[in-house]
């Protein structure tokens, strides 16, 4: 009888697989028909794979893209300043940290006087809002709501479709994310022959949700310097401030692998002393 419930358990899995896999290739051919879903090309990134890890001096770029462009209309609420100087990510220094917060301006209160005041930021502040309210944000934007940054290469991805999803839980393809935000940096382009955008919006080939975009270009070759010697290129920029997001959206990633493969390695050891202990145990035992 057990094995009988435990044949009708493996059938339903089965026929579950299949569904899924069945639904999941009929919407990627229907939206593929439609023209509704971009190839995004999948991008060589350090963090990459089990062994992955951030370039730091990439990070420190990719931050100062994020400073100097994305900043002035998006936020990062869940990321702190003293992230920026711990171990992981960009590790700014202590004093370079510091430094970085107090370029920004906090509202804390109230005072002695029951007013809000703004002070210079410190270590233990979040990246504070460029705007002061939601309602704020979309005047200045046309209506548009600039999304957070925070957890944006977890909270995007590129569309793989059947039967890519299948092989990505085996190969732990991971950075769908930063892939589509690399590619959405470099998507602006003239419409082609049959597409307009409606005033306001910007044609981008990557977009997922569509063809055009309510976010204009927001950088071009040379818009931001760099100080170590890497060409001042869009490619650039994208593929640092991706980096970037990637890390703020989690911090903890090197520790995660790191702690991971500590744990494969203890359970192969203790696989192999286990069936050790077995061959020992049940030596003498006719079987």
């Amino acid at each position: 009888m057990e094995s009988v419930m435990k044949g009708n358990r493996i059938a339903r899995l089965g026929r579950g697989l299949l569904v899924a896999a069945a639904v999941g290739l009929a919407g990627s051919t229907a939206a593929l028909a439609a023209g509704e879903v971009p190839h995004i090309e999948k991008q060589s990134w350090t963090f990459a794979g089990p062994f992955g890890k951030f370039d730091r001096g990439q990070l420190q770029r990719g931050y100062k893209v994020y400073k100097e462009v994305c900043s002035a209309c998006h936020s990062m609420k869940f990321v702190s300043f003293r992230n920026l100087a711990q171990p992981g990510g960009p590790e700014f220094t202590e004093e370079e940290a510091k430094a970085i917060a107090a370029e920004y301006k906090v509202k804390d209160g109230p005072n002695d006087e029951g007013e809000m005041f703004e002070r210079p930021g410190r270590l233990s502040d979040r990246f504070p809002s460029p705007f002061a309210n939601d309602a704020a944000a979309r005047v200045a934007n046309g209506g548009a709501l600039p999304p957070d940054l925070s957890l944006m290469a977890k909270a995007r991805a590129a569309h793989r479709g059947f039967p890519w999803f299948l092989f990505d839980i085996f190969t732990q393809y991971q950075e769908s994310g930063p892939d589509y935000i690399y590619a959405l940096l470099n998507g602006y382009h003239e419409p082609p022959n049959g597409v307009t955008c409606a005033p306001g919006l910007n044609y981008n080939s990557a977009f997922l949700a569509g063809t055009c975009i309510a976010m204009s270009q927001p950088i071009q070759d040379g818009q931001v310097e760099y100080t170590d010697g890497t060409p001042a290129t869009l490619t650039n920029y994208a593929k640092d401030v991706s980096s970037f997001m990637m890390w703020a959206a989690e911090p903890k990633l090197e520790e995660r692998k790191h702690t991971g493969f500590k744990a494969m390695a203890f359970l192969i050891v203790f696989a192999g002393l286990l069936w050790f202990t077995k061959r020992k145990v049940w030596a003498d035992v006719a079987h």
